[in-house]
């Protein structure tokens, strides 16, 4: 968590409007801090991100009682169009992220510093961590391009990506694809995708990198109700990957999950308000 520590400690921020705001509700069901579950690579615990229309990010920590802390002024990062959260040591802890670029660049942002990774990456759509897709000793990065077709890139332990390996096409069909760990129970890392009728599908992880889904599987309607979903892994210290969403009027709403996969997330809670002001969150 050197980083979370970094940007927390360093940019000291006070309560403002997007400060989550925990129901009672949730509070009585989500551990103690004597029997809150540590934080592993199906489970992570990743640190809330938002990123204002001026480059503006702010971060919330999780509180240990099912949703996040108020949030703390970070960097300001001008032409950043997209961003994904990492473990790159599978730690179970976020300890840096990949800023995608309006000019392309990708950089890995880790211990205070930038180092650009990659370059062309204005032909991807959507970029995604979910852990380890193939067992390896670092996570991936997914990346849909302008054509729909998925592409799963291994990460170096220097931050670097491996040559990219083909997926499948066919992704166009989603306007949200998310995940971080474990949703279906079978110490895999799994996906979710929302397809444009507002269905969301759970993709469950195989352990093969040349084929790293299984078939999709339906988890259920209505999703359209949300503009944006987030994955920061298990929000409530309970041992499972949950999933965030965001709504139009700026409600987040946390959907634990089960770890069952004909069923892996539990009935919503709003945890937040006032997250309409970010035109990103990861």
């Amino acid at each position: 968590m050197a980083t979370a520590v970094a940007l927390a400690s360093t940019f000291a921020g006070t309560a403002v409007a997007g400060t989550p705001a925990v129901s009672a509700a949730t509070r009585s069901s989500v551990p103690s801090a004597a029997t809150a579950v540590q934080p592993t690579p199906l489970a992570p615990s990743f640190f809330l991100s938002g990123i204002l229309p001026s480059g503006q990010m702010y971060v919330y920590m999780r509180d240990g009682a099912g949703g996040f802390d108020s949030r703390s002024g970070a960097y300001v990062w001008p032409g950043l169009t997209r961003a994904v959260s990492v473990d790159p040591d599978l730690t179970g802890s976020q300890d840096g992220a990949y800023h995608v670029m309006s000019s392309g660049v990708v950089n890995q942002w880790r211990g205070g510093h930038l180092k650009q990774v990659a370059t062309g990456w204005q032909q991807y759509t959507s970029v995604l961590s979910p852990g380890t897709l193939a067992r390896t000793t670092h996570p991936d990065l997914l990346a849909r391009d302008k054509q729909g077709v998925l592409w799963r890139f291994q990460l170096k332990a220097d931050g670097t990506m491996a040559p990219r390996v083909r997926v499948g096409g066919g992704w166009n069909a989603y306007s949200q694809i998310t995940g971080v760990g474990d949703l279906s129970g079978d110490t895999k890392p799994d996906i979710v995708a929302r397809d444009k009728e507002g269905i969301l599908w759970l993709y469950k992880g195989t352990g093969d990198g040349s084929k790293p889904f299984a078939s999709r599987s339906r988890v259920g309607s209505g999703w359209n109700l949300f503009n944006k979903l987030i994955a920061t892994g298990d929000v409530d210290a309970d041992g499972r990957s949950d999933l965030l969403a965001r709504d139009p009027q700026g409600g987040l709403w946390l959907y634990k999950g089960t770890r069952v996969a004909s069923a892996p997330f539990k009935t919503r809670v709003k945890i937040g308000h006032g997250f309409q002001q970010y035109r990103d969150l990861f």
